[in-house]
């Protein structure tokens, strides 16, 4: 019994014809090293696919005559398979992503908006930058330009504009898009190969931070006596350092 609708799951490597399923009479066909055969009846096409052990794949059906193929059918589904799963790598591009500012942003907040504007470009998204004026900073579109200018500038190494900044009403839109992986810098917010959600930045030394000395340099330190309760001073006060034995 056949099915009204396709299911969902089915890849293109399942509709298509092989060996006795093609209908066509007459076939053109390209040999087992790609080469072009010519066109020729469709028996002696398949006697051809038996006499190499592969199989006859259709892979133009809408052509006349439909264009076949000598491969292993196993072989054909998987290069269909791995092309599909490269394809949809690719799909990030056709998502876009907003990130909106204002004239009066704080630093910070305008850190984190360009550290999700990196991760977008990183996984190939295009991002729409959004700046709204709102009452009086209408009247001073310059400021929102030179904070657009200062955001580009920093994502220069990620991704391009499309267009110039462009005032569009009360606020200003520039499309940025991902420049090619092989053309753009390392995602410094990355961890672990994923893009870093706030919060979860990698950790940073800070500054004052004791250092820990290295194993060879560590001398032995015994405590002599009860600590005072003078302080740290008086505590420290108390140390004996024995010096190693020649």
């Amino acid at each position: 019994m056949s099915r009204p609708f396709s299911p969902r799951n089915s890849s293109p490597a399942s509709f298509v014809r092989v060996n006795g399923k093609i209908r066509a009479r007459e076939v053109r066909v390209i040999g087992v090293e790609g080469n072009q055969l010519g066109v020729m009846p469709l028996t002696d096409a398949i006697n051809l696919a038996r006499h190499h052990a592969v199989d006859l794949v259709e892979i133009a059906a809408t052509a006349v005559p439909p264009v076949c193929r000598l491969v292993d059918f196993g072989k054909y589904r998987y290069e269909i398979a791995k092309k599909e799963k490269e394809s949809k790598k690719h799909q990030h591009a056709s998502i876009v992503k907003e990130v909106q500012l204002s004239p009066r942003i704080d630093p910070h907040d305008l850190g984190i908006k360009l550290m999700h504007t990196t991760n977008f470009l990183c996984e190939d998204m295009k991002v729409k930058i959004a700046l709204k004026f709102r009452g009086r900073e209408n009247a001073h579109t310059e400021v929102g330009f030179a904070v657009i200018n200062k955001f580009l500038a920093d994502i220069a190494p990620y991704g391009n504009p499309d267009f110039p900044p462009k005032l569009i009403g009360k606020g200003i839109n520039v499309m940025i898009s991902p420049l090619p992986r092989n053309k753009r810098a390392k995602n410094p917010y990355a961890v672990d190969g994923e893009s870093a959600e706030p919060g979860n930045e990698p950790e940073k030394i800070k500054p004052g931070k004791p250092a820990v000395p290295p194993a060879s340099v560590k001398e032995k330190i015994s405590v002599t006596g009860e600590p005072q309760s003078g302080g740290l001073n008086d505590a420290f006060s108390k140390l004996e350092v024995k010096q190693p034995s020649a």
